[in-house]
């Protein structure tokens, strides 16, 4: 059965060239400029939410003295950051004049530390002849909302509304970040806000507000205030397939979707190939390759033409599927039909053959991606990285990286830290450690409990209580099993060093609790 329902979507004749076949240099370099280490999912999800992007690499490009300002305030920021006062005195004499340039590089390095940053925010505000501009008040409202400091990121919106530098997408990144903190009231009460700064809310930034309710599972929500606001926001497809893709790509529900669906027709609402797409991910996602199948077959006959994210998701399918020769032959066939593959076409392909440990024949869809001039994604490399067996094969691959011009993400060493304390390979974890900053990183909240963690179940307790003492200094704040485990083996400790103490005296330690007189 499933043999006949791909042998209907997908001809499955070798081309004559083989696979892959190069696309013409005009295509190779649209691709280069198309193609980011952001890629899209696969098979559905989204990249960062945040509209401010962090310019990791950007202090690369300043000049030399900008660059040594950056080093300056960021050391400084970083020294002190639980104290304030302590923090603005050593900000003053860092010797650093703020600048536009200076203070985005800065913000970029210190985002995942709340306090360090809005330090340096304040202390650049302060001095004469520099007025933060439209970026960098974007960059500290967004470190304010990821760190939910509501009240201060409200305060901070309030300042650029009286400096005429506020925008709806600053308002929107606040929307994002309540979302985040399942803050659905907060979240709405933001939206409804942006009359109070001078904007009118129109579709886009209902748009908005759905999507951010689904990227944090808030589809329920999404999916209430959609029919509830058909008066001031009319039905249309694209409103529904942000719910829709919420239930089949973010919830992934399954039986949700299909009621989505079919509330969809019943409302006569058209579904376009965005709505196919997001179903036939939802398949996929459920592992029912012959529904995606079926599904991709229907879309074709209703006249709806699949485009690459469809093809995408198929191809994703297939492979999951174990369906590989398939896959490349429907490659092939998109692109016999004007379709070019990109790079997330190719980790539709390499994803499902590193999970199903295939790493050779991963190795060759990597091989000819690069043969096509198609720039590999961090995606790319995660699932790559994920089945390397030795320390060698990890810095290879990220070797590969930074020669290719893909910067790895905090995701990535937290994925590495954890897979050399699995291997007890503690030389590996302190190199990735210390190679953070030179990627324009510093380390956040999950990558101190991760490496916690693995030092601690590896037996190198003081490292770990160190890392955990620069944690809290940074003003993050430890997980309860964390706190729970530093503070047992510190409570140990103490009463190791007593029992040692009095024995040197020729005395003894008792361990038992004194009752309590009747």
């Amino acid at each position: 059965m499933l043999r006949r329902v791909l042998s209907s979507a997908i001809s499955l004749a070798p081309s004559a060239s083989g696979f892959p076949r190069q696309v013409g240099p005009v295509l190779i370099e649209a691709l280069r400029l198309s193609t980011s280490c952001q890629d899209a999912v696969a098979d559905g999800g989204g990249g960062e939410d945040d509209p401010f992007s962090f310019p990791d690499q950007h202090q690369q490009r300043l000049p030399p003295d900008v660059a040594r300002g950056v080093d300056a305030v960021v050391a400084a920021a970083e020294a002190s950051p639980a104290d304030a006062a302590r923090a603005g005195g050593l900000l003053e004499r860092c010797g650093a004049e703020p600048s536009e340039p200076l203070v985005v590089a800065a913000l970029a390095r210190l985002r995942n530390s709340c306090a360090a940053a809005h330090a340096a925010f304040r202390w650049a505000t302060a001095q004469p002849g520099y007025a933060p501009g439209r970026r960098a008040c974007h960059s500290m409202l967004a470190i304010l909302a990821k760190h939910r400091r509501f009240d201060a990121a409200r305060a901070l919106l309030d300042e650029m509304r009286r400096a005429s530098t506020a925008s709806p997408a600053a308002v929107l990144l606040l929307v994002r970040r309540h979302c985040a903190a399942r803050d659905v009231a907060g979240a709405v009460a933001a939206f409804r806000a942006l009359p109070s700064f001078g904007f009118r809310p129109g579709v886009a930034e209902f748009h908005g507000l759905l999507s951010a309710l689904c990227r944090y599972k808030n589809v329920q929500d999404a999916e209430h205030l959609l029919l509830s606001s058909q008066k001031e926001f009319p039905f249309e497809t694209k409103s529904f397939n942000i719910v829709l893709n919420g239930w089949c790509n973010i919830v992934c529900s399954l039986r949700e979707a299909k009621r989505f669906w079919n509330a969809m027709e019943s409302k006569g609402i058209e579904r376009d190939v965005l709505s196919y797409g997001s179903m036939i991910s939802c398949f996929s996602k459920a592992g029912s390759l012959d529904s995606v199948m079926k599904l991709f077959n229907r879309m074709k006959e209703a006249g709806v033409v699949p485009d690459r994210k469809v093809y995408n998701a198929v191809v994703h399918a297939l492979a999951k599927g174990r369906c590989v020769d398939e896959a490349k032959a429907l490659v092939r066939s998109m692109e016999e039909k004007g379709v070019v593959p990109d790079t997330a076409t190719f980790n539709s392909l390499i994803g499902p053959l590193c999970k199903a440990r295939q790493v050779q024949e991963a190795m060759e869809m990597f091989d000819a991606m690069l043969g096509r001039g198609l720039s590999p994604s961090v995606r790319t490399f995660h699932a790559l990285l994920n089945v390397a067996r030795s320390p060698i094969e990890v810095f290879d691959l990220l070797d590969k990286m930074k020669a290719l011009r893909c910067e790895p993400e905090m995701d990535t060493y937290i994925m590495l830290i954890r897979k050399f304390c699995r291997w007890k390979q503690h030389e590996s974890v302190e190199k990735l450690w210390n190679a953070m900053p030179a990627n324009g990183l510093s380390p956040d909240r999950s990558a101190y409990i991760v490496l916690i963690h693995g030092l601690f179940l590896n037996g190198r307790l003081e490292e770990a209580a160190k890392y955990y003492e620069e944690m809290k200094a940074k003003g993050f704040s430890p997980e309860q099993k964390t706190e729970a485990m530093i503070q047992a083996w510190l409570a140990g400790r103490e009463l190791a060093k007593a029992s040692t103490s009095v024995r040197s005296r020729g005395g003894s330690v008792s361990l038992r609790l004194n009752r309590r007189k009747r």
